[in-house]
């Protein structure tokens, strides 16, 4: 399956969370194609930008807003394919700035695509195995998913489950 993972990092936190989720995906054969959006552009990196899956990851701004390098990248994402139906999207937030605003890039991401796929936070940056885990069980889910259809999944939402 080809993958792309793109992602903003401020603080190299999100960046760690990428590295291990293209770890993954590389490491089950899948090819992966990389975009840091901070320094790089769709067009710079991918010939063709349709792709069997999206994964995007992003740290969270100010009051829990989305990047603007990333939303920068969604804008040409949708101009070049459209909303991807098999798109998830990742990031890392803090709860000490308010439960309202963690993780809010992830949560509005997710929104803003309607993705099926659960969403992954986590805290700051990811802390041994506990986080580890969180995150092959995502990536295997998400994987899982679809490569066996997923129109039957349910929507995304904090209530139904985040990984």
């Amino acid at each position: 399956m080809r993958i792309l993972i793109a992602f903003t990092s401020l603080s190299g936190n999100t960046r760690d969370v990428a590295r291990m989720v293209r770890a993954r995906c590389e490491a089950m054969g899948h090819v992966v194609t990389w975009i840091e959006t901070d320094i790089q552009k769709l067009a710079q990196v991918a010939q063709d930008p349709h792709h069997d899956l999206y994964l995007l990851g992003a740290w969270t701004d100010n009051a829990g807003r989305t990047p603007s390098e990333m939303k920068h990248f969604i804008a040409d994402l949708i101009e070049a394919v459209g909303k991807p139906a098999q798109l998830a999207v990742f990031g890392t937030g803090e709860t000490q700035w308010g439960e309202e605003y963690y993780c809010g890039a992830v949560r509005r991401m997710a929104t803003f695509f309607g993705t099926r796929y659960p969403r992954l936070e986590i805290e700051q940056m990811p802390h041994g195995d506990r986080d580890t885990i969180k995150i092959q069980h995502w990536i295997d889910h998400v994987l899982n998913s679809t490569l066996n259809c997923t129109e039957n999944m349910p929507h995304a939402d904090a209530s139904r489950f985040v990984a």
